[in-house]
């Protein structure tokens, strides 16, 4: 037993120590990258690291009074940083001290909805129809190759452009995997309830037909009428308002980042 706790302890401190900690630091970046995108943080972490690739040439190359100056800026620079980003710094540490990392983590993967339900909203007003599926576990391939691949980041205008007639694809679906839009003109399998073959459109009874052979969901705007639905699970709901089903959507998104959240926090 102690031979085994020495090889254990060995591994542990030659090597799984020095692994965990380059993950772990990796992903911290890689989490702030994310955070950071798209805001005026990213210009100034540009500016930082060409100060500190200057800074670095300044000591090799021996250049005195750029070294000098520089040494002074990061004195100030700290300082100064510390000032611009006063309300970002306060909103990220409050959200912390709140226990809301999650909500954190998910900010930049949920705004894709956002550009669906801005787009559903576009579609419906327009008197244009669609159908918008969102890939959940089950592996949609299969239908994803009966449209054209597209994959590309997911925005309001890109959807009511490929839902707006004539074009070629506004009569079949879209697939979102994650947040990115993977396809379009994709062709669903019907619903074989024949209670809703008689009274359904195509767009309904393909929604349906899709949910019951996947996990997907499924969103619906009538050509017809202008109406909300969602399908899931082999179920249509018709006639929901806009806001429900965002907030259907937000939540089912959100719960499946806590449960892989719990499951990663479980498996360390």
């Amino acid at each position: 037993m102690s031979g085994i706790l020495s090889i254990l302890k060995e591994l542990w401190f030659d090597y799984i120590r020095h692994m965990l900690d380059i993950l772990v630091s990796a992903y911290v970046i890689y989490r702030i990258l994310s955070l950071i995108r798209g805001t005026r943080a990213v210009q100034v972490l540009k500016g930082i690291i060409l100060l500190i690739l200057a800074t670095v040439l300044s000591r090799l190359l021996n250049l005195i009074l750029i070294g000098w100056m520089l040494r002074w800026f990061w004195v100030a620079g700290a300082v100064a940083l510390v000032i611009v980003f006063h309300p970002e710094l306060r909103s990220l540490l409050a959200q912390l001290g709140s226990g809301r990392l999650t909500r954190i983590i998910m900010r930049g993967k949920v705004e894709f909805i956002e550009e669906v339900v801005k787009a559903m909203k576009g579609i419906s007003k327009r008197g244009h129809g669609a159908l918008i599926v969102f890939e959940q576990d089950t592996g949609l391939r299969n239908y994803i190759e009966t449209g054209i691949r597209i994959n590309s980041e997911v925005s309001s205008e890109l959807i009511e452009t490929i839902f707006a007639p004539p074009t070629l694809l506004h009569d079949g679906a879209v697939i979102l995997s994650g947040d990115r839009l993977i396809a379009a003109g994709c062709i669903l399998p019907l619903t074989h309830n024949p209670m809703m073959s008689k009274v359904m459109g195509t767009r309904h009874r393909a929604a349906v037909g899709l949910s019951e052979v996947s996990d997907a969901i499924v969103c619906i705007v009538s050509e017809e009428t202008g109406e909300y639905s969602l399908a899931h699970e082999g179920s249509l709901k018709q006639g929901i308002e806009l806001e429900e089903i965002k907030k259907i959507l937000l939540d089912y998104y959100r719960e499946k980042m806590v449960e892989k959240t719990a499951k990663m926090e479980s498996s360390a």
